[in-house]
């Protein structure tokens, strides 16, 4: 007796295609794509400014701070970049909210201190930047971390600004 094939069953399916990876280049050219691209830019200048040089006290506190939203920011941008944001949990649905929060209260917040803590020992180091003064000066590394600071706090409350105005216009998206 010869043996049958049993009949084709189609395999189970498989999960769900999550699509392609691509950049949401309407984001990079956005305000606030471009303002987070300052806000990278002078947050790096600023920790390694500081992690480049002596540093002691206080300024343990303002390299955390300026790593901490660096370090944040660079994920709020890759997310934002790659169109990615719905995949974080909870604040996924409310990415602009977030994004508001971010920026005025950690960036505005964490920046301000330590750009005041810089420029606090910038001007404690003042006196080296006499001529003829000879010692290693850290006071225009401290001063040059006290600018990057300010710089990137303004771009950080003119993004959350930006943020603010578009969640009062009712609009729920970034761009």
């Amino acid at each position: 007796m010869a043996r049958t094939a049993p009949p084709a069953v189609p395999p189970p399916p498989g999960p769900p295609a999550r699509g392609s990876l691509s950049l949401h280049g309407a984001y990079l050219r956005s305000p606030l794509g471009l303002l987070r691209l300052g806000q990278l830019a002078l947050g790096a200048a600023f920790w390694v400014t500081v992690a480049a040089h002596k540093y002691e006290g206080a300024a343990h506190f303002a390299l955390f701070a300026a790593v901490l939203v660096w370090l944040l920011t660079l994920a709020l941008f890759g997310l934002s970049l790659l169109g990615r944001w719905a995949l974080v949990p909870w604040l996924g649905s409310r990415w602009l909210l977030t994004n508001l929060v971010h920026d005025l209260a950690l960036g505005v917040g964490l920046y301000a201190a330590a750009t005041g803590i810089m420029g606090y020992k910038a001007g404690r180091k003042s006196y080296c930047n006499l001529p003829g003064y000879s010692q290693h000066c850290l006071y225009s590394a401290y001063l040059s971390a006290s600018v990057c600071g300010g710089i990137a706090a303004c771009l950080y409350l003119f993004s959350g600004l930006y943020c603010l105005s578009r969640r009062c216009r009712d609009q729920r998206d970034i761009i």
